[in-house]
């Protein structure tokens, strides 16, 4: 698959093979395995992966044998396929391929097809009565988009791959709004001024129900402890979640709304799904603390719309000790955006991701010296934050990011001690 097929993280919209025809006729030759278990839809431009984790963490406190299907992976593909947190093994995975190989398909299937195909086959497989399903790229053309879920949820929409979904907030949310089907209750986390009423037009075209998580207030309050945030008097009860970024309020807020569409999940599965949301998915890399003395943290934010929340907390932790900042990015993203947002008060250090499209660390520095950000190019991620952390005292910060991938790099060499 890594080898043969192409892969998008390496070589970016070379590899997205938009339209359902293909998923379509893989599918139906494995017997159609994503009719048999229900599912749960999750798309929009941030927040999917936690969004989805938080459901299916529910999912499984509840009793229910649950598929949780994400993607880019970090470490190890098999992150992308779970049930009940266990990824699939390693011989599931080289079977999926013989037997794909010995269908004689006449279609040519881009590496996420593979993927999303083998997802459906082993939820199917193990048994699973219910999968949460995350949107690979955009919706409408995605291949995750041949589900009749039992509720499609978008967490929101900022811009990112306008290459391939539409340079405005508007063309990107119609784009991922294909996702809303006919009957199938729409959640929507945060939508705003034309972008919501892309959504409620779409709702309205497919004669379904829609509604806005920012308009129904989730908790009474909320206060962090002890590196989680504490949500104070849902209708759950208060809830306890170690995923503490700013923007994962929103997150947990559209995962509330998903869940209260599926029927019968009780209150005490929600409470113990929220706190145990990273043991029961695997999820990392969301604010993740790696170390202490210095703080080591690593956050997947790679767009505009995940630095709206990361440059402010940044910004304001270097106000107690210095911030060294370990970044990268791939080359089709609008760095110039991001860099106008990161934090002036910091120390850079910047890296090339080890993906093919990743982009030059060198090329990098000098694009982020014109914007005012002072540090020097190390190549690879690891050189990077060894210098960092030589540098670095213990009442420092060292914050690794601007990218899926540079986090990825990291990981592979320093797993955190505790999620958080």
């Amino acid at each position: 698959m890594f080898e043969q097929v192409p892969m998008f993280q390496n070589v970016g919209a070379g590899a997205y093979k938009p339209g359902l025809d293909t998923i379509r006729a893989l599918c139906r030759a494995l017997g159609d395995p994503q009719e048999r278990f229900v599912s749960v839809h999750v798309g929009g431009t941030n927040g999917k992966g936690s969004t989805s984790s938080l459901i299916a963490s529910v999912l499984t406190e509840d009793g229910h044998r649950t598929g949780l299907f994400t993607s880019p992976h970090l470490i190890d593909f098999r992150e992308r396929i779970r049930v009940d947190g266990e990824m699939i093994p390693e011989h599931a995975v080289v079977e999926f391929i013989g037997r794909y190989r010995s269908l004689g398909l006449d279609c040519e299937p881009s590496f996420f097809e593979l993927t999303t195909a083998m997802a459906f086959d082993w939820f199917a497989r193990c048994g699973c009565d219910i999968a949460v399903i995350e949107v690979g790229l955009g919706g409408r053309l995605d291949s995750t988009n041949i589900i009749t879920p039992a509720v499609s949820v978008i967490t929101n929409i900022s811009l990112d791959h306008t290459a391939l979904l539409g340079s405005t907030e508007p063309e990107i949310a119609a784009e991922k709004a294909g996702i809303i089907k006919h009957g199938v209750p729409a959640i929507i986390g945060r939508a705003d001024g034309e972008v919501r009423h892309v959504f409620e037009r779409r709702a309205a075209e497919v004669d379904t129900t829609i509604d806005f998580a920012q308009d129904h207030p989730a908790w009474r309050d909320t206060a962090t402890v002890d590196n989680h945030i504490i949500y104070i008097g849902t209708a759950a009860g208060d809830l306890r979640c170690p995923l503490t970024g700013d923007c994962q309020r929103e997150n947990a807020a559209t995962a509330l709304r998903a869940l209260a569409e599926l029927p019968g999940v009780s209150d005490e599965a929600v409470r113990r799904g929220f706190e145990n949301v990273l043991a029961n998915t695997g999820l990392t890399g969301r604010w993740t603390v790696v170390g202490t003395d210095p703080a080591i943290i690593c956050d997947t934010g790679h767009n505009p719309g995940g630095w709206q929340w990361l440059a402010p907390r940044l910004s304001a932790m270097a106000d107690n000790g210095r911030l060294h900042m370990v970044v990268g990015f791939v080359n089709d993203k609008d760095v110039s955006t991001i860099l106008k947002m990161m934090p002036r008060n910091a120390l850079y250090y910047f890296a090339t991701p080890s993906v093919r499209r990743g982009r030059d660390s060198a090329e990098l520095c000098g694009l982020a010296a014109r914007h005012g950000l002072e540090g020097q190019a190390y190549g690879s991620v690891d050189r990077a934050f060894a210098a960092a952390r030589a540098r670095a005292s213990a009442c420092d910060t060292i914050f690794v990011g601007g990218s899926t991938f540079v986090v990825a790099d990291f990981l592979a060499n320093n797993l955190p001690e505790k999620g958080v």
